[in-house]
């Protein structure tokens, strides 16, 4: 057991070069990932020298440029990258997503002499990032961070700590939202700063109930000088430059929900076609089918959405709001199925001995990061309705 073997997705990928792209990222997650998942979560291991597989293979760059070290692959492209690699084990899949927000602010906004200098080893070159938002006072309400950066010359000093970093501690570079003028949202900056400049630590990581392997941990900033040519954007442009990053980075956590949900439909069918129980498979039985069936149906629609707003990323024109949506409804879903998967496996479902429990303890954290999705509801409001009146 399980008696059924998973079929992969029948993806919708627009060239040859895609197609093998997927191609690639199964037979590594086939390989190289799933095999050591469970093993490696239970003992909160972290798998860098799987990230420096997949840099070294071109996959931490994809949707940024290839004169950089990128893959010019487009979003709706690499957000299905993600999707595998989250099927096979989520603290990959998100952990990509994760570098691939870190490096966003310098690939976006970044002068070209910043990017010439540092993009390279950041893509493809074996490094990892981390992003630094949230503070232990500010994480919902970001625009009330108290990280501060001042100048000194053609330096800046930067103090304070930063929570619930993914990475922390294991990151080669770090991009930091810091305070550099008043008090709000127009008084932010971000920085590139390295893990190995003087004043950088991490505090132990967070135990958490799932993605146990994944280090999520306080990072503090101890006077820490960093040159004028790591401040990334303008003056005062951080926190805007943190919410186009976020706009992207939900639909990387859309896609992690909608492979986690994947794997466990996958195991759910497996199981229900195998186990007999009078006489018969118990998926036989018209209450087990239908939940088989609404939870395929939830992960279609899941993917549909957030390969509709990555289309329209992809096309340039604004997904704000179709992001936020896709980020809500597919982690909403992640978190409805694998519920599911461990009820159809019954008491199995709830031992360490099948996926099922894994995949359910997981899924509850994408529905927390980048955004609660309390927060994506008030964004889908603004949307339609303008902001909310005081």
């Amino acid at each position: 057991m399980p008696d059924r073997a998973p079929q992969p997705v029948d993806r919708q990928l627009p060239t040859d070069e895609a197609r093998d792209l997927i191609s690639l990222v199964r037979d590594i997650a086939q390989h190289e990932i799933a095999p050591k998942a469970a093993e490696e979560e239970d003992a909160g291991h972290f798998p860098r020298e799987v990230f420096t597989l997949l840099s070294r293979t071109g996959l931490l760059g994809l949707p940024y440029a290839s004169e950089h070290g990128g893959a010019d692959q487009p979003y709706e492209v690499y957000l299905q990258v993600l999707e595998e690699l989250a099927a096979a084990r989520l603290t990959v899949g998100l952990g990509v997503s994760v570098h691939t927000l870190a490096c966003y602010a310098l690939a976006t906004y970044g002068t070209k002499e910043q990017q010439v200098e540092h993009l390279p080893a950041m893509l493809g070159g074996g490094l990892l990032g981390a992003y630094c938002l949230s503070e232990p006072s500010s994480g919902s309400d970001a625009a009330s961070l108290r990280t501060r950066a001042v100048r000194d010359g053609d330096e800046w000093m930067i103090t304070g700590t930063k929570a619930w970093i993914t990475h922390g501690g294991v990151a080669d570079f770090y991009t930091v939202m810091a305070r550099t003028g008043e008090e709000g949202p127009r008084g932010i900056t971000a920085f590139l700063v390295p893990a190995d400049a003087g004043g950088v630590s991490a505090a132990a990581p967070e135990k958490k109930m799932g993605m146990k392997g994944s280090p999520t941990a306080q990072v503090h900033f101890d006077g820490v000088r960093v040159p004028d040519g790591r401040r990334i954007g303008d003056e005062g442009q951080g926190f805007a430059i943190a919410l186009s990053a976020l706009d992207s980075g939900r639909l990387g956590i859309a896609a992690c929900a909608i492979g986690v949900a994947q794997a466990a439909l996958d195991e759910a069918v497996g199981y229900a076609t195998g186990r007999q129980q009078f006489g018969r498979p118990i998926a036989d039985f018209q209450g087990l089918r239908f939940m088989l069936a609404d939870m395929a149906t939830q992960i279609e629609a899941g993917r549909a959405l957030y390969l509709a707003a990555a289309r329209l990323r992809d096309a340039g024109r604004p997904f704000a709001k179709q992001a936020a949506m896709a980020k809500l409804h597919c982690t909403d879903t992640a978190m409805k199925v694998t519920t599911d998967a461990v009820q159809v496996l019954g008491g199995y479902g709830y031992t360490a001995d099948f996926p099922a429990e894994r995949y359910m303890r997981e899924a509850k954290v994408l529905q927390i990061v980048e955004g609660t999705n309390q927060i994506q509801r008030m964004v889908i409001a603004r949307h339609l309705a303008g902001p909310e009146t005081r």
